[in-house]
């Protein structure tokens, strides 16, 4: 339906490339324009100022599942004044004993105009939906649940 595209860009540099000193810094760059500097986390040697991958998938997932979630509520009429996800994503071993972003945990504040505030029951249940239709998390293996505030 529709095609994605991004562009890595690193260079080696000056440094002697082992794994010790090579740079991990390198950017990406969207059809829009955007750039964004990133590295690899810090525990593996990159760059604390940079958005690493693991922490941008995270994000990925985050944004995707929030659209869903403004889409549907829009469909509804609620209206939302402000949504606020503070997403947790863990870098641990799997079952096959490989390191993967296991586990993603959203845990969106949503708030509401209070002339059609939704119940209780009603935004968790499009929270449910959202996930459900979230296209990042049809495409990842990731566990990722909701937790709302």
């Amino acid at each position: 339906m529709s095609e994605h595209r991004a562009t890595i860009r690193w260079n080696r540099g000056v440094a002697q490339f082992s794994y010790e000193t090579y740079s991990r810094d390198h950017s990406w760059e969207f059809d829009n324009g955007v750039r964004l500097e990133a590295s690899a986390t810090q525990e593996f040697r990159g760059t604390p100022e940079r958005v690493d991958p693991e922490e941008a998938y995270v994000a990925a997932i985050s944004s995707c599942h929030m659209l869903t979630f403004l889409a549907i509520a829009a469909h509804r009429k609620w209206i939302v004044d402000s949504y606020t996800d503070s997403a947790i994503g863990y870098l641990e071993k799997n079952a096959e004993g490989k390191l993967a972003v296991t586990r993603v945990i959203l845990q969106p504040d949503v708030r509401f105009d209070a002339r059609n505030l939704p119940s209780a029951d009603e935004i968790a249940k499009v929270h449910r939906l959202a996930h459900k239709e979230c296209f990042i998390a049809n495409s990842v293996h990731t566990d990722i649940s909701v937790e709302i505030q």
